[in-house]
């Protein structure tokens, strides 16, 4: 298997990789440009959007500048998406988003892992898990989800959250880490 390939099995993979490196700088080229156009550029921004992202469900998508993201194509967002200003996905697995679904400033999505043992950790070698977020969603200012975590449906996550375990759907959760502080009844 190549180094790419363990990376999206979810298995160990070398991040100093000569390909997935080019790929980061690629990327990071053309999220430079993205981040250079004015604000009012909407066709060229959703073009750039298009061509990064690995699914963009609909025109409505918006996402502020500055965005940062690794890959881009592991990314895919539903109908209606919105990011607010510094939104950051490290996009080393599979990153999944929903229809309606609301990101506020300085929101950051982390799939990459790495080991707590200095050494090991020195050594350059990760892996990755994917994190997926249901419909109808709101994910408040200063959030950070961290590797492997699924939010369900019709969920709100209050600002500053830092979401280190599943949330399942219809409930508000907050904090650090998250947990559900409310349950809601939907009809």
């Amino acid at each position: 298997m190549t180094e790419k390939e363990k990376m999206l099995a979810g298995m160990v993979y070398s991040a100093v990789d000569a390909e997935l490196l080019r790929e980061l700088n690629e990327v990071k080229d053309v999220i430079h440009r993205y981040n250079a156009l004015l604000p009012s550029a909407r066709a060229e921004r959703l073009a750039i959007l298009k061509s990064l992202l690995g699914h963009v469900a609909d025109d409505e998508v918006f996402i502020n500048q500055p965005f940062y993201c690794d890959y881009g194509k592991h990314i895919s967002v539903g109908r209606r998406f919105f990011a607010n200003f510094n939104f950051t996905v490290l996009d080393e697995a599979r990153v999944t988003i929903g229809d309606d679904c609301f990101v506020g400033p300085n929101v950051n999505i982390y799939t990459a892992c790495h080991s707590t043992d200095p050494f090991e950790r020195n050594s350059r070698r990760e892996w990755a898990l994917p994190v997926n977020i249901g419909h109808n969603v709101w994910i408040g200012g200063n959030v950070t989800i961290l590797p492997g975590v699924t939010i369900g449906d019709n969920v709100t996550i209050g600002a500053g959250s830092v979401v280190v375990k599943d949330i399942p759907s219809g409930v508000v959760a907050a904090g650090n880490p998250c947990r559900i502080v409310k349950k809601l009844e939907l009809k």
